[in-house]
């Protein structure tokens, strides 16, 4: 450990290792540490079972649950969009290879008291339950321009530039009702809040266009996830890493990131020091560059049949838009089975997760446990986790920091940190890299609008 490096990675969460493979692919010399004994961090997969119960202190399942090798149970289980920044990103980098998906076989919505199939086309506003007659016909309208609408071509704005009018705007111009405006902000463009609504309208009809064109590359819902649990991603990036000469070291501590005048210049693990030019790692390595920004609640939910009124779906998410159940931010549900090998025959295992708002976070999570099959639910292990964001963007202490995982039950709000990431330690120290290369990857991953120019940003302060 004892040598220099060109950046050192703390923590093996998906995020990280996500840099962690960029970074090594593009030529860097990477030091890739884990104070635990294994891969994921606070987003790893639990297996075998009997270390789930072990985790949250509870005496070992009884034979009812089956062999506790058979579970793979994700401690943040999220999904992947089929088109989305994190698919795109395993393409481009070939980790593909290392993994295999599935896909989630229902994306629903919490509306007008039951669970909904979230409408996305034309066909299925008119099939929806959600709506009335003029409301689907109003909608379908408001389908048509959002699939229609072309940056570049200002006769397909409708007189309303995507740009400056905000998205509530929009909404008044097609007459759509609260109903319809919940379930299009929050369950097909997935907003956590209500704050979109009053941003231009822009990245709202990228992220509804997302949402439909990964809902038809495989039909049944927009979302993927990787047989035998998330715990497979992270490990899929160090397999990349260790490929392009990556160094891991697990149940490794690191005691001290090493400053010498404001910048970082190396990691102590114990009596050894790794130097380095820069840091990426999760909040709690560096806490002193954080602040706390909220809380997340989570229940995991181990259930011997699956969630009524989805059609006995043996995998889905449901989202609870906040207005629905009189909240600020929404509440999410998400369910994965046996037949993607993390759980053993029969089983399901389901997750409830949100944002605390109030002293008693556990009885947040009620609306989403209440959609739950009556007796079906055998075990549940309940956690409140703080959610940290860095202080400053790390180009001055060249520490770079990912933030806490939210409640979200999709992936399309992690890829953004470590891309930027990636870009702004890019050039910092011995550049190794072409600026071609990065660009070809920002366009392959898509990354949105305001990352690319947060991006430009960064790249402007290092060269200026």
């Amino acid at each position: 450990m004892d040598e220099e490096y060109d950046c050192v990675v703390l923590g093996t969460g998906l995020k990280e290792c996500i840099i962690s493979g960029l970074l090594s692919v593009s030529g860097k010399k990477v030091l890739h540490m884990d104070r635990n004994k294994y891969y994921g961090g606070e987003s790893a997969s639990m297996t075998p079972l009997e270390d789930l119960f072990a985790k949250f202190e509870m005496p070992p399942p009884d034979d009812s649950f089956g062999r506790g090798r058979d579970w793979n149970v994700d401690l943040i289980p999220k999904f992947l969009m089929a088109n989305g920044q994190l698919v795109k990103l395993l393409i481009h980098t070939g980790v593909t290879r290392y993994l295999e998906f599935k896909s989630i076989e229902g994306s629903y919505v919490f509306g007008k008291g039951k669970i909904s199939k979230v409408p996305a086309d034309d066909k299925e506003a008119l099939m929806s339950d959600l709506m009335g007659m003029f409301e689907k016909r109003r909608f379908k309208n408001f389908l048509h321009y959002v699939q229609d609408m072309n940056i570049e071509d200002p006769k397909t704005w409708k007189d309303m530039d995507p740009k400056t009018t905000p998205m509530a705007t929009v909404y008044t111009k097609f007459g759509l009702d609260q109903n319809t405006q919940d379930f299009t902000g929050h369950a097909l463009a997935l907003y956590r809040d209500d704050e979109y609504l009053s941003k231009p309208a822009l990245e709202t009809v990228q992220r509804i266009k997302l949402y439909s064109e990964s809902l038809m590359r495989y039909g049944k819902s927009p979302y993927l996830y990787p047989m035998y649990g998330l715990g497979e991603l992270p490990q899929g990036f160090a397999r990349l890493s260790a490929i392009y000469g990556g160094t891991y070291m697990l149940d490794k501590p690191a005691d001290e990131i090493v400053m010498e005048s404001g910048k970082v210049v190396g990691v102590r693990s114990g009596e050894e020091v790794a130097k380095c030019k820069q840091v990426y790692c999760d909040p709690s390595y560096a806490m002193d560059h954080c602040q706390k920004a909220g809380q997340v609640v989570r229940c995991i939910c181990l259930m011997d049949k699956p969630i009524p009124n989805t059609k006995d779906a043996l995998s889905c998410q449901i989202i609870i838009p906040q207005k629905q159940v009189g909240r600020h931010s929404d509440i999410y549900v998400s369910c994965v089975s046996y037949t993607h090998q993390v759980a053993a025959k029969g089983w399901f295992i389901a997750m409830v997760s949100t944002t605390v708002e109030t002293d008693n976070p556990e009885a947040e999570l009620q609306p989403g446990l209440n959609l739950l099959p009556p007796g079906g639910v055998k075990q549940k292990f309940v956690s409140v986790s703080d959610v940290y964001k860095p202080t400053d963007d790390g180009t001055e202490s060249r520490i770079f920091i990912s933030e806490s995982y939210d409640a979200t039950t999709h992936f399309e709000t992690t890829c953004t940190i470590p891309l930027r990431h990636y870009w702004a330690g890019l050039f910092t120290g011995s550049t190794f890299f072409r600026v071609a290369t990065t660009t070809q990857l920002l366009r392959d991953v898509n990354v949105d609008e305001r990352t690319f120019t947060l991006i430009e940003s960064s790249i402007d302060q290092i060269f200026h």
